[in-house]
């Protein structure tokens, strides 16, 4: 890998746990004494092949991360803005204030805390390779395609199937030109990539870790809560 190279990452923080059923936006929500936002945030700050990180908060919240950004030292935040009403607006909110320096993207959930070193330098040097990647672990349930009526209607081959993961990293030209033309054309994506497939970029899938979960539900906090204790011991 290219040391020289200016990577970024833009967390994602702007959801409202809805899924979660608390009041508390998820990502403020604590494990073993600290915000699951703060746990990620402080994992990109230790890795060596980021130089900035943007964060992408609620408006409700803006305060509330600028003040853990002062509170926990954070060196790395180039930028703090507001999101927008669904996570694709918030990722162009961030993608609108990069610097021009930026060569690489990494676009990360906020609560997805379990990221590693070696995933962030495998999706850097990939999108300096194929242009865009993101992780993925493989399949372990059968999945089922069903109709309106909840009656399956195919069963598609599971070897073929992944779970997509963030990071998503891409080069930064290539993601900017195609939420610039997701925009124009009024489309909406389920994640970054997909958006970059609807630009015509092809994306490299790389290994991801079943480790690194996104915190969506309570039970994931009971999960999360277990990973970081094994981290400790």
């Amino acid at each position: 890998m290219d040391n020289r190279t200016i990577a970024t990452a833009i967390i994602v923080a702007a959801g409202k746990g809805r899924r979660m059923g608390s009041q508390i936006s998820k990502q403020f929500l604590k494990l073993r004494g600290k915000e699951i936002l703060a746990h990620t945030v402080s994992r990109f700050e230790q890795f060596s092949n980021i130089q900035e990180i943007v964060l992408v908060t609620g408006k409700d919240n803006i305060e509330d991360v600028n003040a853990m950004v002062k509170d926990y030292g954070w060196k790395k935040i180039s930028a703090v803005v507001i999101g927008g009403k669904e996570r694709q607006d918030s990722v162009k909110c961030g993608l609108n204030v990069l610097s021009e320096k930026t060569e690489i993207v990494l676009i990360h959930d906020g609560v997805r805390p379990f990221v590693t070193e070696d995933m962030i330098d495998r999706s850097i040097e990939a999108a300096q390779n194929y242009g865009a990647c993101v992780l993925g672990v493989a399949a372990k349930d059968t999945i089922k395609i069903c109709d309106e009526d909840g009656v399956v209607v195919e069963t598609p081959k599971r070897s073929a199937l992944w779970h997509i993961q963030t990071p998503q990293t891409f080069r930064t030209e290539i993601i900017e030109s195609a939420y610039k033309k997701a925009t124009q054309e009024g489309f909406i994506g389920t994640d970054d990539a997909s958006v970059a497939e609807f630009a015509g970029a092809k994306i490299k899938v790389i290994p991801g870790s079943y480790q690194n979960i996104k915190i969506t539900t309570r039970e994931d906090i009971l999960v999360g809560t277990c990973f970081l204790e094994e981290e400790e011991e």
